[in-house]
């Protein structure tokens, strides 16, 4: 055991001697890599900047000739032909495309020379900085991009050291205590999970049904074989559902379509809005599938929701969308040839009269605005 001491006393005093210089280093973790570009790129800084300064020329600035001048002319002969021949007039909005890309990279050209920037006080302290760290990377026998890790192996090997046998008897000891008492901590929260799940899945069942998927069954599987143990603890938890009679449980994303996923997250939701504070719900086609009555109850699901948190749902049934506290309405215009999406939040008569064109479509009658009315007043 002396003999031991002894040699753990001399690693020990080589280990500080390295980690000292290591530490005087101070080395971040992807320094060497941003260190290796911005040498490369302060090195060639002229170069880079003559040569973008050509390629500028070349494109758009040469008094003689440039690329741009080059496809402008191109442009308006490609015009005139197609005012001849009909069959070429695609030609000329492919050669306007190849301007407007040939500009863009014009630009970024630009932007970019103006960037460069040729310092020699920053170029002075890169290249210092960098001798020094391939200079203590050849000491340590590791690459310069190693030596991080390398630090921080050596200090993990001077750690180990400085615990003794009897420190890591005791730690040994303490983990055990502390496992098996995760591991009691872990059966607990396994049976409770297991009798919440048997209450969940006869509720959510319940709640899918009144979501017009009268035949679907929901279950919630706790398995806590061959597991790992975890922060939360030694359980697999897995969501199945059967959408079908006489179809297999299996896990919701093998089995559920979009508008299915969206009614089985409402009912989820639903139940579980008791006891879990989420600060937003976004339901899109929810109403896939769903007319009349079921729409309505989902519409009032949804209210209900909003009781307790926020919720935005994309919908086209006026059941729905009369159920909201607020509507909003989205549409896309196309204006010079770029495609807008614009969204604006409804007054109450604006509402009343996009309820009716959901009810009845373009044509709006004092039925449909009645019946939007009326559900309004219903929500």
């Amino acid at each position: 055991m002396q003999e031991n001491s002894l040699q753990n006393q001399a690693q020990k005093q080589l280990l500080e001697y390295q980690i000292k210089e290591l530490n005087e280093l101070a080395i971040g973790e992807e320094e060497f890599a941003e260190l290796e570009q911005e040498h490369k790129l302060l090195s060639n800084s002229g170069e880079l900047a003559s040569t973008c300064q050509h390629a500028i020329e070349l494109i758009y600035e040469g008094e003689e000739v440039n690329a741009l001048g080059i496809l402008q002319s191109a442009s308006n002969a490609l015009i005139e032909l197609a005012e001849l021949d009909p069959k070429l007039s695609a030609l000329p909005d492919m050669v306007a495309e190849a301007i407007i890309q040939l500009e863009e990279a014009n630009s970024e050209l630009r932007n970019y020379l103006d960037r460069i920037d040729v310092d020699p006080a920053r170029m002075a302290y890169v290249e210092q900085r960098f001798s020094k760290v391939m200079s203590v990377a050849r000491k340590h026998h590791v690459q310069p991009e190693e030596l991080y890790q390398h630090h921080q192996d050596l200090l993990q090997q001077i750690e180990a050291l400085d615990c003794s046998d009897e420190k890591m008897d005791e730690l040994a000891a303490n983990v055990q205590v502390k496992y098996q008492d995760y591991l009691e901590q872990a059966e607990k929260l396994h049976k409770s999970r297991c009798r919440y799940a048997k209450e969940l899945n006869k509720l959510i069942t319940q709640s899918m049904h009144e979501l017009s998927m009268e035949k679907a069954v929901f279950n919630i599987e706790v398995n806590n074989e061959g597991t790992h143990p975890s922060p939360l603890g030694l359980d697999t938890v897995c969501f199945l559902v059967s959408t079908n009679p006489g179809q297999p449980l299996q896990p919701i994303a093998k089995v559920a379509s979009g508008g299915e996923l969206s009614r089985i997250s409402l009912a989820i939701q639903v139940i579980t809005a008791q006891k879990v504070d989420t600060p937003s719900l976004i339901f899109d086609e929810v109403d896939v599938g769903i007319s009349g009555p079921t729409a309505a109850v989902v519409g009032k699901m949804l209210r209900k929701l909003g009781e307790s948190t926020q919720v935005l749902c994309v919908t086209h049934l006026p059941q729905v969308a009369g159920c909201g506290h607020q509507q909003m309405f989205v549409a896309k215009n196309t204006k010079n040839g770029t495609t807008e999406t614009q969204m604006r939040l409804l007054d109450q008569n604006q509402r009343v009269s996009e309820l009716a064109r959901l009810l009845g479509g373009s044509q709006i009658t004092e039925s449909t605005l009645a019946n939007a009315k009326e559900l309004l007043i219903a929500a």
